[in-house]
């Protein structure tokens, strides 16, 4: 028996999963990765670092710089598209086998869009803002308009910022998605870490979790983990995974 076909196996016999994504799982979309030799966290802007940028003192005082760098970034999101990897766990998610959903680390909202219903940005969603005075809200589309015309998005009603729903370097991620993960992984009988190579924390320590209760856990990424060596199998091609993965479930759905 293969690998792929070992993983097939514990998924049949799994009544509880749970998903980690990262990165990685954009990056076949197109969307760049941020450690990456060549990701968003490698390049300047003018003599900004990009971690200077997305923190939320910094976007406090110059919101014009955050929506100036983030315009080319994170305010294209029509351009991409799900890819292999988003639309095929939307699929097992209709097959009933992603019990406790997708606990994802992008903003990119592209699970949503591929068709997940039970998705939790841990580090939130661009596909929403609030008013950083009244908290009114507003959708991405309002955004991405006010951006693309060179403008820092303002309120309708009070002229505050208009600050996207990320979690920038400075802020606590959402402690009701933090508590539901932490059930989540240490409740699943199979976790799936997918395009994540475990370094940003708290995010990164929710598979441990699942690692001091027992549970299976399926690592596909392309660089190393620090829980390899706890991984049941190791897989390094999302692609690769995927496509397989692909054609089981459309042979169920």
């Amino acid at each position: 028996m293969n690998a792929f076909d070992e993983f097939i196996k514990l998924l049949e016999k799994s009544r509880r999963v749970v998903a980690l994504t990262g990165a990685g799982v954009s990056t076949l979309s197109g969307i760049p990765d941020f450690r990456s030799s060549d990701g968003l966290y490698s390049k300047s802007y003018g003599k900004l670092d990009v971690e200077t940028i997305v923190s939320i003192n910094f976007f406090n005082l110059h919101p014009d710089v955050f929506y100036s760098w983030a315009k080319d970034y994170w305010f294209r999101m029509d351009s991409f598209k799900p890819n292999i990897i988003h639309k095929t766990l939307a699929d097992l998610e209709r097959l009933g086998k992603l019990s406790e959903g997708i606990f994802t680390q992008n903003v990119d909202f592209l699970h949503e869009r591929a068709g997940s219903k039970n998705v939790y940005p841990l580090h939130g969603t661009l596909e929403r803002g609030f008013c950083t005075n009244c908290h009114a809200y507003y959708d991405y589309k309002y955004m991405a308009n006010e951006v693309e015309k060179g403008n820092v998005p303002k309120c309708r009603n009070c002229e505050g910022v208009v600050k996207p729903d990320i979690v920038f370097y400075g802020e606590n991620l959402n402690s009701s998605i933090l508590s539901r993960a932490e059930s989540a992984f240490s409740y699943a009988d199979l976790v799936l870490v997918l395009g994540t190579s475990l370094v940003v924390n708290p995010a990164a320590t929710l598979p441990y979790l699942s690692v001091r209760e027992g549970k299976d856990i399926v690592i596909v990424n392309r660089d190393k983990t620090y829980l390899d060596d706890y991984a049941v199998l190791k897989f390094d091609d999302l692609g690769a995974f995927f496509t397989s993965l692909s054609k089981w479930v459309g042979s169920r759905v």
